[in-house]
């Protein structure tokens, strides 16, 4: 992606069955499991690279020993530093040390069978350590320590602060992490005090009610109470001081979640490959949560599945399957291929299906998959074109030409390269100004000057920043007659409150777009009238609100809007011409067809607390502030 935007978190639990000798005899390490974890997250790491943390909880500890560990960091190899710490510890054990259960059990911090995993990117600039996973709710009472990481976003956070006032507590902020460790601590504590009323009058004395409540809590009573009115997207696990563990996922199955489960280990990530990869596993081996269900593990190790909330209509993210995950999962890789063949006609069209003077290329690097997917769609479509060529040359007898016509190619090439590894995404707006026109080159000596149209495949355009300050700009050196800018997603023009940080409906080009061809057709009035129509549907109960903006967008077609972007990106001076092609939103659909989450395209969200936030989008936008939506 040109314009880079923040991903959705990475997840990753790991939770031993056998004892910890069975992995020192059999693997040659009593951390085998600590190292899987590590692997996990390092497999994930496209999820996030603002911080990383891990937890682990050892089971069966010895009164006083510490049983809970913990370790974060905000640094710019935050992963690496996680374990380097982790890790430098163990190294410096004696190899007695090492093999010895008992010593390690009271001395190593991180020798435990249930671990967890998080990596994070950041929203709005707010990257203190104190933001990032896990985080622990702690108690001398075993089963009511809870420690959680996830990959989500609450659209209702205001709401569920009032309620964690309405339960008597002080919430030291407002945000949903503070809001979803609360809430579940909460109802942990209450169902941790039920079953020691239950068993006090069972006449069970203090040590005896200890043991019953570990063995017996319900996760189920603990997560129906604390995720009933959560709205948004949300993948989030979690482990109790008394050996439990879960992972949750939200009832529209917007955010991704996997597990694998064998005779060892359980084991849950947010993404597939990654599972596949680190237990060297077959697609079929891992299995994808269901939505509004938890994956419950005992302190036994035995598992089982609930649903926690009622399953509603599937929306998975799209973006996961278009940018997010990594590109090594198998239907993944299928459906960006897809993706950027569905657009291989409307690419021919636009360059008046000309092979000759047509160059093909992408943005690094996610897009390559996709532009994969255009190479074969067009090579589809010339193989067509050389056949009805030949069959014309045979009925007019000049066989002579049959060679030149089969010597037609696919002009595809790597145009532009990074020359530095630098992140394009600077927290602060301006900085990023500045950085982003360092970051590509090009490859010079295959465009022919003037003569020459370059295709440039990106899977999306958010900004459009990096195409006008940057990208557009560098191709100049090539002297192309022309370079259309081809997205594997549709035009992105609504924010997103899930997983993505996409909440400013004026950082979009599109929008940005929408807004100036009011202006150029004296439609100010219609800008005004949404204002109005989203300050008023905000006074609704939220399950009654709708969204407004849709009724702006209804004022242009798609084709209007996109030759806006194009004169909008288009930097002053350029001397070649510029056009962008969008994908269709149907051959999105078309393309990943269990992945229906496209409300930043269609502003047809899967929560009510989607359509509360796309009026309040507009409203920030109109009044000029940029604040959070949600």
């Amino acid at each position: 992606m040109s314009d880079s935007i923040k991903h959705e978190c990475g997840l990753a639990l790991v939770r031993l069955k056998k004892p910890l000798n069975y992995y020192l005899e059999k693997y040659g390490s009593i951390i085998w499991g600590l190292q899987r974890l590590q692997m996990l997250m390092a497999k994930q790491l496209n999820r996030g690279q603002d911080g990383a943390g891990i937890g682990v909880v050892k089971l069966n500890p010895i009164f006083g020993q510490r049983y809970i560990a913990r370790k974060r960091s905000n640094s710019k190899n935050a992963l690496i530093d996680v374990f380097s710490e982790v890790l430098g510890q163990w190294s410096k054990l004696t190899v007695e040390e090492q093999t010895n259960m008992e010593w390690l059990k009271n001395n190593y911090p991180y020798s435990g069978e249930l671990m967890i995993g998080h990596l994070r990117y950041g929203t709005h600039g707010r990257n203190s350590i104190e933001n990032i996973h896990p985080f622990l709710r702690q108690n001398n009472w075993m089963s009511r320590n809870l420690m959680i990481a996830g990959n989500y976003n609450l659209t209702n956070v205001d709401e569920l602060f009032q309620q964690l006032i309405n339960l008597g507590q002080q919430p030291k902020e407002i945000s949903d992490n503070v809001t979803v460790l609360e809430k579940i601590g909460h109802f942990l504590d209450e169902e941790n005090q039920a079953l020691f009323r239950k068993y006090r009058q069972e006449g069970m004395d203090n040590i005896q009610i200890s043991a019953a409540i570990n063995e017996n809590i319900s996760v189920e009573n603990i997560l129906r109470r604390a995720f009933k009115s959560l709205d948004g997207g949300f993948n989030i696990a979690g482990l109790i001081g008394n050996g439990t563990a879960f992972v949750v996922r939200d009832p529209n199955g917007i955010r991704p979640s996997f597990y694998f489960e064998n005779d060892e280990l359980v084991a849950a990530a947010s993404e597939r490959s990654a599972l596949m990869t680190v237990f060297d596993l077959q697609k079929e081996d891992v299995h994808e949560l269901g939505a509004g269900q938890a994956l419950i593990i005992q302190n036994n190790g035995s598992i089982r599945f609930s649903q926690i909330l009622p399953e509603s209509d599937k929306r998975a993210c799209s973006f996961e399957r278009i940018y997010f995950s990594k590109g090594n999962d198998v239907d993944i890789y299928q459906e960006r291929k897809k993706l950027g063949e569905l657009l291989a006609i409307e690419v021919l069209k636009k360059v008046d299906y000309n092979y000759n003077n047509t160059v093909y290329s992408y943005i690094p690097n996610t897009a390559s998959t996709a532009f994969y997917g255009l190479v074969d769609g067009v090579n589809n479509e010339l193989e067509q074109f050389k056949i009805n060529e030949i069959l014309a040359l045979k009925k007019q007898n000049q066989d002579g030409k049959i060679q030149d016509i089969l010597a037609l190619k696919v002009r595809r090439e790597k145009i532009l390269l990074k020359d530095v590894k630098m992140r394009t995404f600077i927290t602060n707006d301006n900085e990023r100004q500045g950085i982003v026109g360092a970051v590509y080159d090009v490859t010079y000596g295959i465009v022919e000057k003037n003569k020459d149209t370059l295709v440039i495949m990106d899977d999306s355009i958010v900004r459009g920043t990096t195409l006008t300050t940057s990208i557009l700009s560098i191709l100049k050196r090539l002297n192309p007659k022309k370079v259309i800018i081809v997205s594997s997603a549709p035009q992105i023009r609504y924010p997103d409150c899930y997983g993505i940080d996409m909440s400013r409906l004026g950082e979009f080009v599109c929008f940005r777009a929408l807004i100036a061809l009011c202006q150029e057709n004296n439609l100010q009035s219609k800008i005004e009238e949404t204002y109005i129509a989203c300050k008023n549907e905000l006074s609704k109960p939220t399950m009654e609100i709708r969204n407004k903006v849709q009724n702006l967008y209804q004022l242009f077609t798609e084709t209007q809007i996109t030759q806006k972007v194009v004169e909008m990106i288009k930097p002053v001076g350029l001397n070649y011409e510029v056009d962008i092609v969008f994908q269709k939103v149907e051959n999105l659909h078309l393309a990943c067809p269990y992945h229906k989450g496209d409300w930043y395209f269609t502003g047809n969200y899967p929560t009510a607390g989607g359509y509360k936030v796309v009026n309040k989008a507009f409203l920030n936008y109109f009044e000029g502030s940029t604040q959070r939506s949600y």
